[in-house]
């Protein structure tokens, strides 16, 4: 088993229960799925960005990446309709929370002048998004092969439809909150 999901029944739901005053289980705020987004805007010239960003994305989760299409045309940015656009990938279950554990343990620590992430990026749902500017940041990731720095987007949807609770359930496994 993953070490946070093995945190998260032995520790962090007794805790949750005592502070919220609940005995149900199921009405905990639990981690559902993580969305992990690479929009690469570059691939309308160098076709090959799309498949080095999705090989290295599938590197960092452990799973293979979707490559995302467009669905609209926009003549300003000069993109046609069902252009390979960005990629991303949906964790779930095991891989979810071991995603989880080194985002929290080991990438999030390597970023320069790090202070913590955001604690207002949720978006009123229960869910929080991140924002990182490069991969590197990920042991995974090989510096000498990257060709391009990458950013992506990391979403966690929760159970709850509640920020308060989701935050706290964050803030227990370990995210790293600045203060506001």
């Amino acid at each position: 088993m993953a070490r946070l999901f093995d945190k998260y029944q032995n520790d962090i739901v007794p805790n949750l229960k005592k502070k919220f005053g609940r005995e149900n289980v199921m009405s905990l705020p639990r981690l559902q799925k993580i969305v992990v987004n690479m929009g690469v805007g570059k691939a309308l010239q160098d076709k090959n960005r799309i498949e080095k960003a999705a090989e290295e994305m599938g590197q960092i989760t452990g799973q293979k990446a979707q490559v995302r299409l467009s669905r609209v045309a926009v003549s300003g940015f000069r993109l046609r309709e069902n252009v390979p656009i960005g990629c991303r990938v949906t964790l779930r279950g095991k891989r979810m929370y071991e995603f989880l554990d080194r985002l929290i343990s080991i990438a999030l620590p390597r970023i320069r002048d790090f202070r913590g992430v955001n604690p207002k990026s949720f978006d009123g749902n229960g869910n929080y998004s991140l924002g990182l500017t490069e991969q590197q940041v990920f042991p995974e990731v090989d510096p000498d092969k990257i060709t391009f720095a990458q950013g992506m987007d990391v979403t966690f949807v929760t159970s709850v439809r509640n920020d308060d609770e989701a935050r706290e359930l964050l803030r227990s496994f370990g995210m790293p909150f600045r203060e506001a």
